[in-house]
């Protein structure tokens, strides 16, 4: 499959060795896919192969002979160790990739013919395009596009007898061409080749999330997420669009506390409660960045599930698939209506839960609240935020560590943290006040980009918050961050990390914003036009023609209609091509002619080298001039198959410069 070829029998070689140019491109075409490769490979293996790639280069240049077998057989099985130790298996993406980028590189200790390096471009290609089944962004894309240039140019300098002298710009400048002109082709195919309603093979994989949210959560995990700048969601709205107070986007609740760590275990509450009927205030689309969870983000309150999706008891949405590709939904969403009107005695149970012997102090201050405000619940929620806003309390991404009870060392000692840390120890504090309390998590604020009309959440936007249940008014949102540092609620995380001063740099100049704006519209485009164009949309792209359904056989109809076009195109430019050497014999017609005005004329029957020879015999003034014409028309004419156009260009502006005097007598 790879063609790393292991022969326990010496194999007779009788084509030349490959020259050091095309191996030199070569090590080029395995260190792009090395690199595309290196954002989900360990650092340390991307490291090693790169070091092993370095010294083979470096092994090559100084005139070393292939490797030994006896070395490349241990070589190979300490990859196949490597791969199977770190990921457990041989198959899925992730140790898949990583195998066979090793197998690629290790390709080159053997790489001494033609035939070897065809082999490694060949397999180089498939492993390249296997990156995007990590990242099919529009970055992505260009860079694997990119990656195909050297791998071209050693097709090409593999093929070559006379090389160049500017070698790298006569290898890549044409393969950057021919990458090109294979775009129209490229884009027909992508759009008139039948789509498959499922993907054409599964892969099993970690099923490791993105986007940093998960179904538990303990203070301190989001704090590489609250620095992570990258998108999340994407939410464009039909009329209305919520104030930043307002934009909370629930994904998870979290009923079980152990001392450490929040969890959610929905599966042991009924599928959904009875709620009122209301009309929705706001109805927008989400397109979501992939996330190989199930959980939809949704604006708080949510009314229905989106389709493939359902919407849970505690007005959460669990999709049918896992968020594997960029998706759209549809979704609508009330800020009046309370969440359940009634509490279930299970529920209402896991909601008191809290553990034994964690954080005493806070369960005594909780107790005094609940008398001194008469087990009011709306009023001790009050006080509690009252104390996290004039207590000292400061919100940064960069807090002390905390001891072995969280809680009280949170309430009583550090005193400062970011989100997760407020939303546990408020529903701590509740829950010790007798109050039915939970923490959610998911995302707050985003940026509204006026460019394209859409609301952007990135994943520095996570955030956690407390619902607390009050008696006629169902479950109610509070969010003790927003007590503390108000600027993120109103303004988001990464102004309020920057108000606190915690090192976080927040790039907010006008002309930036200006620039991501704008990029970021791109993205969204790409998310949209290329990465969502799915089986359905497909169907229905011909309808502004008449067309209301386009099947299988009208696909198939246009594809091959289009694909013979563009046969006949390409068919008729390689033709005019050809012309090329008509050129070539123009401007070798025109030399004679200034040759012949000089007094050295073609005799009949002449061949051209013995007719230069000649003609710089009788123009000593003009012999190099004469001796380079007479190189570049025999390399042009006798050396490839078809006179090359840069062979032709030079020649053609050498006989523009040529100046011819008279024959010395």
């Amino acid at each position: 499959m790879t063609g790393f070829r292991l022969s326990l029998t010496p194999r007779l070689d009788t084509e030349p060795r490959l020259a050091e140019r095309p191996f030199n491109l070569l090590c080029l075409s395995m260190a792009f896919v090395l690199v595309t490769h290196a954002l989900h490979l360990p650092w340390w293996f991307t490291a090693g192969m790169a070091a092993m790639l370095a010294w083979r280069w470096w092994h090559r240049r100084q005139g070393g002979h292939p490797v030994s077998m006896w070395i490349k057989l241990p070589i190979v099985g300490l990859l196949l160790a490597v791969v199977i130790a770190t990921y457990g298996t041989l198959f899925g993406r992730e140790p898949g990739s990583a195998f066979a980028v090793g197998l690629l590189v290790l390709k080159t200790l053997e790489t001494e013919h033609r035939r070897d390096a065809r082999v490694g471009i060949a397999f180089g290609g498939f492993a390249l395009m296997s990156a995007l089944l990590f990242d099919q962004s529009l970055l992505a894309t260009v860079v694997v596009a990119l990656g195909l240039v050297p791998a071209l140019g050693t097709l090409r300098a593999i093929e070559e007898i006379n090389p160049p002298r500017d070698a790298w710009r006569a290898e890549l400048a044409p393969a950057l061409i021919m990458l090109a002109a294979s775009l129209p082709l490229a884009a027909f195919a992508f759009v008139f080749i039948p789509r498959l309603e499922s993907p054409l093979w599964g892969a099993p994989n970690a099923g490791r999330a993105v986007t940093g949210l998960s179904s538990s959560m303990s203070p301190g995990d989001m704090g590489e997420l609250l620095v992570d700048d990258t998108p999340a969601l994407r939410v464009s709205f039909d009329g209305a669009v919520p104030i930043a107070e307002a934009r909370y986007f629930r994904a998870y609740t979290m009923l079980y506390f152990d001392g450490h760590e929040w969890s959610s275990r929905t599966d042991r509450f009924p599928a959904g409660e009875t709620q009122p009927a209301v009309s929705p205030r706001f109805t927008y689309h989400v397109s979501i960045e992939p996330t190989q969870q199930r959980i939809l983000p949704m604006l708080d309150m949510p009314t229905a599930a989106p389709a493939d999706a359902t919407l849970r008891y505690d007005r959460t949405v669990v999709a049918n698939q896992r968020v594997q590709a960029t998706t759209t939904y549809d979704a609508a969403a009330t800020m009046d209506a309370p969440l359940d009107v009634t509490l279930d005695p299970s529920l209402r149970r896991a909601a008191l839960q809290l553990p034994a012997a964690v954080g005493p102090r806070a369960r005594e201050l909780a107790e005094g609240w609940a008398g001194q405000f008469n087990h009011d619940s709306l009023a001790i929620a009050r006080a509690a935020l009252g104390m996290f806003r004039d207590g000292g309390f400061r919100y940064t991404l960069a807090p002390a560590p905390l001891g072995s009870d969280r809680i009280d060392d949170f309430l009583f000692n550090t005193r400062e943290g970011f989100c997760e840390y407020y939303a546990s120890s408020f529903t701590f504090l509740m829950r010790a006040a007798g109050i039915p309390a939970r923490v959610v998590t998911g995302y707050q604020g985003g940026y509204w980009n006026r460019l394209g009309s859409y609301l952007l959440v990135r994943r520095s936007d996570a955030h956690a918050w407390a619902e607390v249940w009050i008696a006629g008014r169902g479950w109610v949102r509070f969010d003790p961050t927003g007590a503390v540092r108000p600027e993120r609620v109103s303004l988001g995380a990464a102004s309020a990390a920057l108000a606190g001063n915690d090192g976080v740099s927040f790039l907010d100049g006008q002309w930036l914003r200006s620039v991501r704006d704008r990029w970021d519209v791109v993205n969204q485009w790409w998310n949209r036009g290329v990465n969502g164009f799915d089986a359905l949309r497909q169907r229905g792209m011909l309808q502004p023609f008449g067309i209301r359904r386009t099947d299988v056989g009208d696909l198939a109809l246009i594809l091959a209609v289009g694909c013979s076009l563009l046969v006949a195109t390409a068919l008729g430019w390689a033709l005019f091509q050809r012309r090329q050497g008509d050129a070539l014999d123009a401007w070798m017609h025109r030399l004679q002619r200034k040759l012949a005005r000089a007094g050295v004329a073609r005799r009949t029957g002449e061949g051209p080298r013995h007719f230069m020879a000649r003609a710089a015999r009788s123009l000593p003034a003009h012999r190099n001039a004469l001796e380079r014409l007479s190189e570049l028309y025999l390399r042009s004419r006798y050396a490839h198959d078809e006179p090359p156009p840069e062979l032709v260009k030079q020649f053609r502006q050498a006989v523009r410069e040529f100046r011819a005097r008279g024959v010395v007598k």
